[in-house]
């Protein structure tokens, strides 16, 4: 059988003092192969001399700058050395990609080669809540989100560090390809498949005595997830965990980083994306059983959430449904669908 036919094409910028657990991250959601969808993953420096890395790796770059006018979305490592200079011709090939509408996305530090490019000046940007300070001395025209995971302004995607890199990599999957094939990486990957960028980057750990508060609070997640067709509310969580609302979204928010309102918010939008790509059902129903209520609620959460409609969704992401599937069995847990 013949390869199939890459759907995306995307460049990994690379030139000395990038960072080997970005390019992994990298590589690991565009590079491997898994079937569908099909990326084509190009590794893109000055030239195609090895480029040294921390601890004695290099990367071999397979093209030079001048394929990034072919990308569809380009990739800018973080940076061992945050204030590591990028090459001038990297500077001046990442200005004009954007320029051309090409989607750019930087991992960690690698917002600073971004802001070493003028591409965040007068935007939005995050980065490791450890080099908020230093983003902001250093490029003081940025504005510097204290405390996110990931954002985007102007077509121009920045991340937290580390984890929070892999978290923009499945929502970028995600945007283009649809919520099921960003989760069959993340299973592969072994990682959450679904964090909003909103989301803290940085969660209180908890205490020792806050250890059984802890095992509640996933014990409710399971919970709100088996019964998301129902009109849960986070009264109704708190009731579950034996907590009064005000203290159930208090250890909440410790524990996720998000509010419950925010957290069962996502998770109804998840479980109608799996039911707009996997089956036919119609519109109604789709809002019933991920718990919307109404198709007119769905459609205000997806708008704003989404910035597209449930309909659009489905004519971008939608498969053919499997013999057996939702659309015609009975039950009501989308998640199990």
């Amino acid at each position: 059988m013949a390869a199939p036919t890459p759907t995306h094409r995307v460049a990994l910028v690379a030139f000395p003092g990038i960072r080997a657990f970005d390019v992994s991250v990298i590589t690991e959601v565009w590079g491997t192969d898994r079937g569908a969808p099909a990326f084509d993953l190009r590794r893109v420096a000055t030239d195609t001399t090895p480029v040294p890395m921390r601890g004695g790796l290099a990367l071999h770059p397979d093209r030079t700058l001048t394929w990034l006018t072919r990308a569809d979305l380009i990739l800018v490592p973080g940076l061992d050395d945050h204030l590591t200079p990028a090459p001038t011709p990297v500077l001046d090939a990442l200005r004009r990609a954007h320029a051309r509408g090409t989607t750019l996305a930087a991992l960690c530090g690698g917002a600073f080669t971004l802001a070493q490019a003028g591409l965040l000046d007068g935007r939005r940007a995050i980065t490791h809540w450890n080099l908020i300070d230093l983003l902001r001395t250093h490029h003081p025209q940025v504005s510097v989100v204290p405390d996110a995971l990931f954002i985007e302004d102007d077509n121009i995607w920045t991340a937290a560090g580390t984890a929070a890199g892999i978290d923009l990599c499945l929502h970028l999957v995600r945007r283009s390809h649809g919520a099921e094939a960003a989760a069959t990486i993340a299973r592969s990957m072994v990682t959450a498949p679904f964090r909003t960028g909103s989301q803290a980057q940085f969660i209180e750990h908890p205490t020792t005595p806050a250890d059984r508060d802890a095992d509640t609070l996933a014990a409710v997640r399971e919970h709100a997830l088996r019964q998301l067709h129902e009109p849960l509310t986070v009264a109704d969580l708190a009731a579950h965990a034996g907590m009064s609302p005000r203290s159930f979204a208090r250890h909440f928010t410790a524990a996720t980083g998000t509010t419950p309102l925010s957290w069962l918010l996502d998770q109804r939008i998840a479980a109608a994306q799996k039911l707009l790509e996997r089956t036919d059902l119609p519109m109604p129903e789709v809002a019933r059983r991920a718990g919307f209520g109404s198709e007119v609620t769905m459609r205000q959460h997806f708008a704003s959430r989404l910035a597209t409609s449930p309909r659009a969704y489905r004519a971008a992401f939608s498969t053919p449904p499997d013999t057996g599937s939702a659309a015609a069995t009975g039950g009501s847990n989308p998640i199990a669908r």
